[in-house]
């Protein structure tokens, strides 16, 4: 997930390697661990902006300069079945300002936890192949940040349901990937007892807008190297505008393009270490970061029933 006021907390190569093939998986792609696998992943994630939607409006703000966050991220990915996969992730986030009086905050944000199901694979003529899964997620915060600091806050705070479907399709080395999701908020607590959104709401309670994110995905696809082309579209339902020369607020819509570019490697000779880069650049948006940003993470697996 990747918003303007919520520092972006990416998942690093949240990956694993297949046991005769070495690929990296996350609750996103069309990837799945073999049996018995477990991959520890670990990485680094940068993004910043001097510009955003205030609702429609593009602007700057000398009172906040540059916005930037960096998160590390540490990720576990286990093999049930060839099939079947569960991941569980959680990212310690840092976000600063260039300008004004507000300071940047530091912490783990929340703790994620992901199953990832193929209930279909079809190969047609020996270089055609259909997946399709079904990955099921829930997070919720590691501890109790503040929510109220926004842009500097380094979560949202609120526990989320996730549901998501993915279609792949691969011809010879060549793929296509469609996905949607859908993403359940609970609400969140502030530490005041009123606040405005577009109305006075005597209450420490805010309610959250659910959100869907869409994601394409394109690229080369090999036992070694994966190289893809990527846009996604996160919408929020519900929620409103940042008022003209007000901080942001956690419920605001946060509506986002992004489009990037994604890599990973694996040794030939060491099949069970991966290299994984990416970046990407918000292309348009509402009350969201026109932000540009990037990442770099390892992983390493172990095949648990050969330790056995």
């Amino acid at each position: 997930m990747k918003t303007f006021f919520k520092p972006l907390a990416i998942t690093i190569a949240g990956a694993a390697l297949m046991a005769s093939t070495a690929r990296a998986q996350t609750e996103t792609d069309a990837l799945m661990m073999g049996k018995n696998n477990l991959c520890i992943a670990a990485g680094y994630a940068y993004n910043s902006w001097n510009k955003y939607w205030e609702g429609s409006l593009n602007r700057d703000n000398a009172n906040i300069g540059t916005f930037s966050s960096s998160s590390i991220m540490a990720m576990l990915n286990y093999g049930i079945r060839d099939d079947l996969n569960i991941m569980v992730s959680l990212p310690y986030v840092s976000t600063k300002t260039s300008a004004g009086t507000l300071s940047g905050l530091s912490g783990f944000q929340d703790l994620s936890f992901y199953v990832k199901y193929r209930p279909l694979r079809k190969v047609f003529n020996n270089s055609q192949k259909l997946s399709v899964f079904a990955v099921g997620g829930y997070s919720a915060p590691s501890h109790n940040y503040n929510v109220d600091l926004m842009p500097v806050s380094i979560g949202m705070g609120s526990n989320v349901t996730t549901g998501r479907l993915i279609v792949d399709y691969q011809l010879s080395k060549f793929f296509a990937t469609a996905s949607g999701s859908y993403l359940y908020r609970s609400n969140v607590q502030i530490d005041r007892t009123a606040y405005y959104t577009t109305r006075q709401i005597n209450s420490n309670q805010v309610q959250m807008p659910n959100a869907g994110v869409y994601q394409f995905r394109t690229g080369y696809r090999t036992p070694f190297i994966i190289a893809e082309a990527y846009v996604d579209h996160m919408r929020t339902y519900g929620g409103f505008d940042i008022r003209r020369n007000d901080m942001p607020f956690v419920s605001n819509t946060m509506n986002s393009t992004n489009v990037g570019f994604e890599g990973k490697y694996y040794l030939p000779k060491l099949r069970a270490l991966g290299i994984h880069a990416a970046a990407w650049r918000t292309l348009e948006g509402r009350n969201v970061g026109q932000s540009t940003g990037f990442m770099a993470g390892v992983l390493y697996t172990l095949n648990m029933a050969k330790s056995n």
